[in-house]
């Protein structure tokens, strides 16, 4: 394969240089980076990296190739990817192609051969930033960022969003190995199996594998799309609803505010990552942007109710402000590394938030008891 340089140009200034693979498309985003090990996969389709270029910390990207069923969307998400070294021989009964073949395929352009300890470490110490990739004039391509609109500029979940309402029940990843695993380990699913709850999921940039973990503790599941309105909630007959993981800035889902207030005290619900922060605002919290983010599968959480302390899959650049949690919520869990809430409780209102991804994928699976709670919560409620 024959290689052709490129760069990644931050908007200090600072120019990584690097190896064009996948798209020669020239892309911008802000520049995050996850710690994850390996999950490549999930991270390039998890719409919660939508308008981000993504930097993998471990150095070798795609050794285990492309397959049809580690996706966690219909698409690549990401703007870009920026990696260290890229495998172009992947090996894995299961890969059908590699992930250049995989960027190139979906119009997403990636570098290879960048220091991605020094990107890091700068991402660290000056905070996230926006960026460019590009193999064309620097000048143009620098001025072609500083007049683009910022990440916390502009509404993300709005182009991502499901447009219309559908039945989840996708045979082809309920025959996977994660499936069977979640099913044979709850006990919910046969205690509901005579009568399963009807969950409605909002879309703000919804995970396959939180599709498949409610129906693996035997619940019916419809998505349903970010801007819904109550009556139109009221009308399918929810047990339970959970808000969905997504990106970009909650402010700009303050529109959705008044409709959830609406919902809470009447029908249980779940709030994960940017849901959680939906929650938290329609109550009158406040939130803030983090200096980094939380991107990885080892952010340590303590469950302040079981005092146990948990390895969670985390994407956010986003924080609730816990001074300004209104009076009657419960701090269920936090992060150990910043001390910042990873969840909130309220038995009245029948509520659940997490800040993390209880679903994984990828990450460490300890925390999909956090589906149990809930819908023991849905059963008793029914």
């Amino acid at each position: 394969m024959m290689s052709c340089s490129s760069y990644l140009l931050l908007e200090d200034g600072t120019i990584f240089k690097g190896e064009r693979f996948g798209s020669s498309s020239e892309k911008i985003g802000e520049v995050v980076f996850n710690t994850s090990m390996t999950g490549y996969q999930e991270m390039l389709t998890d719409p919660s990296y939508s308008g981000q270029i993504l930097v993998p910390t471990y150095p070798m990207i795609g050794n285990y190739g492309i397959n049809s069923t580690d996706v966690e969307s219909n698409k690549i998400q990401v703007s870009g990817l920026i990696v260290r070294s890229h495998c172009e021989y992947p090996s894995h009964p299961l890969a059908n192609m590699t992930i250049d073949e995989y960027l190139l395929k979906e119009n997403i352009p990636g570098i290879s051969g960048i220091d991605t300890r020094a990107l890091a470490k700068k991402i660290r110490s000056n905070g996230v930033m926006m960026g460019i990739i590009s193999s064309g004039d620097k000048n143009t391509a620098y001025s072609r960022l500083k007049s683009s609109k910022k990440y916390d500029e502009y509404d993300s979940v709005s182009n991502i969003s499901t447009q219309k309402t559908y039945v989840w029940d996708d045979e082809k990843f309920e025959h996977s190995r994660d499936f069977f695993d979640m099913s044979i380990r709850s006990n919910l699913r046969e205690r509901s199996k005579n009568n399963f709850p009807n969950i409605i999921i909002v879309d703000y940039g919804i995970k396959y594998n939180i599709l498949r973990s409610i129906r693996a503790r035997g619940c019916n599941v419809k998505v349903v799309s970010s801007d819904i309105s109550y009556s139109d909630i009221i009308k399918l007959n929810p047990d339970g609803i959970i808000l969905s993981p997504g990106p970009g800035d909650p402010r700009f889902l303050d529109r959705v505010t008044k409709d959830i207030r609406k919902v809470l005290g009447k029908i249980p619900i779940m709030g994960i990552c940017l849901g959680h922060q939906i929650i938290a605002r329609s109550l009158g919290a406040e939130t803030y942007k983090l200096h980094y983010g939380h991107r990885g599968g080892n952010q340590p959480v303590k469950d302040l109710f079981s005092g146990n302390i948990y390895v969670t899959a985390q994407n956010h650049g986003y924080a609730v402000d816990k001074k300004t949690l209104p009076i009657g919520f419960e701090i269920s869990h936090i992060n150990l590394n910043d001390g910042s809430i990873e969840g909130l409780f309220n038995k009245k209102l029948k509520i659940i938030t997490i800040q993390y991804h209880s679903e994984a994928s990828p990450g460490p699976h300890d925390s999909e008891y956090m589906f149990d709670r809930f819908i023991s919560m849905v059963l008793e409620n029914m």
